[in-house]
């Protein structure tokens, strides 16, 4: 089928343009995190993830319709069996401008050389806390010197682009903060603090468990100093679902994703896709679109496209976390991809 027979762009009926895609190639994972997955899990049978041929022909069918960047999730993405080839194979698609990948860099330091060659631009690195005591009572497993390892092997590999992101928690993260800062600073990552969302698999989520991005910046600004804005130009990822902020001593930045205290869905542009085929038009999205039938079907590229069409015509203005009439998914976020 040619490429032209697939066109057009993806804006939903609130008028935002989908041009990015979230790739999840499994549900596995070599942590439990608390936030994330269950102590005892059953994962999907391989054969109902999709191929890496399957990703990559969803994917190009994306790009035709206007989906620039791809981020490669999990579970753990590095935990299946040579990425690197996947990687290859999205970074060929025309029309794709970035291929990145977020992980919690366990398998970093034995993957990091390949990926880079492969095309990958930038990392996404879990890190919530430099202690092991804390990381593994978040985690459920030890870790901490194998993501430091992993960190050092992407910088070696030729890495420029590395975020670290720390989930916060109240009651729980308030003593990692500073730590990870200084840690970021001094190595030149881009810090980013992200909120504690329902998406955990135990379902024990609560409000009162939020540690604010207000309240981590206050943390930070007490100890190490003012942060200003950093105003976004026209030109860049207006999506991004992080406000970043800028050390006065000129130390780096850090941002802050705050989904349930500032949402930001009126500035949403991301699809998507599940390690079992599933679209989804939301992190918390109690619907899904079903690519998985229609690439095992025989369906066609136009299929696909309507498919993503349909997807992106039923979003909604908002996930709602901060009203009354939430609707918690059914699936947790080591199901849906992060």
């Amino acid at each position: 089928m040619s490429a032209d027979v697939v066109t057009g762009r993806l804006i939903d009926r609130f008028g935002r343009l989908h041009t990015d895609l979230r790739i999840s190639v499994t549900d596995r994972c070599n942590l439990r995190c608390t936030y994330c997955m269950p102590e005892e899990v059953v994962f999907r049978p391989r054969e109902e993830l999709l191929t890496y041929e399957e990703i990559a022909r969803v994917a190009a069918v994306a790009s035709r319709l206007g989906v620039r960047t791809i981020r490669v999730t999990g579970g753990e993405p590095l935990v299946r069996r040579d990425l690197a080839v996947l990687v290859r194979q999205l970074v060929a698609i025309p029309g794709v401008d970035e291929v990145a990948l977020t992980t919690n860099g366990i398998l970093l330091a034995d993957q990091a050389r390949a990926l880079r060659e492969a095309g990958l631009t930038r990392l996404n690195v879990s890190l919530d806390s430099l202690r092991e005591e804390v990381f593994e009572r978040i985690a459920r497993r030890a870790g901490v010197a194998r993501v430091l390892a992993g960190l050092t092997a992407a910088k070696r590999a030729g890495f420029r682009m590395i975020r670290i992101n720390a989930v916060s928690i109240r009651g729980l993260t308030e003593a990692e903060i500073l730590p990870l800062a200084e840690f970021c600073r001094r190595e030149g990552f881009h810090l980013r603090f992200i909120e504690f969302m329902p998406l955990d698999a135990d379902g024990a989520w609560a409000r009162e468990q939020v540690l604010s991005g207000a309240e981590v910046r206050a943390i930070l600004e007490r100890s190490l100093g003012p942060l200003r804005r950093v105003e976004q130009p026209p030109s860049s990822d207006a999506g991004q679902p992080a406000v970043d902020y800028a050390w006065a001593d000129g130390g780096g930045r850090v941002g802050f994703i705050d989904p349930v205290t500032q949402p930001f869905c009126g500035r949403c542009d991301r699809l998507r896709l599940t390690a079992d085929g599933q679209l989804r038009n939301c992190l918390f999205s109690t619907v899904e679109w079903d690519a998985r039938r229609v690439l095992r079907e025989g369906g066609d590229d136009p299929t696909l496209a309507a498919l993503l069409r349909d997807c992106v015509a039923a979003k909604r203005a908002a996930h709602g976390i901060d009203t009354p009439a939430f609707d918690r998914p059914a699936r947790a976020m080591y199901q849906i991809g992060g």
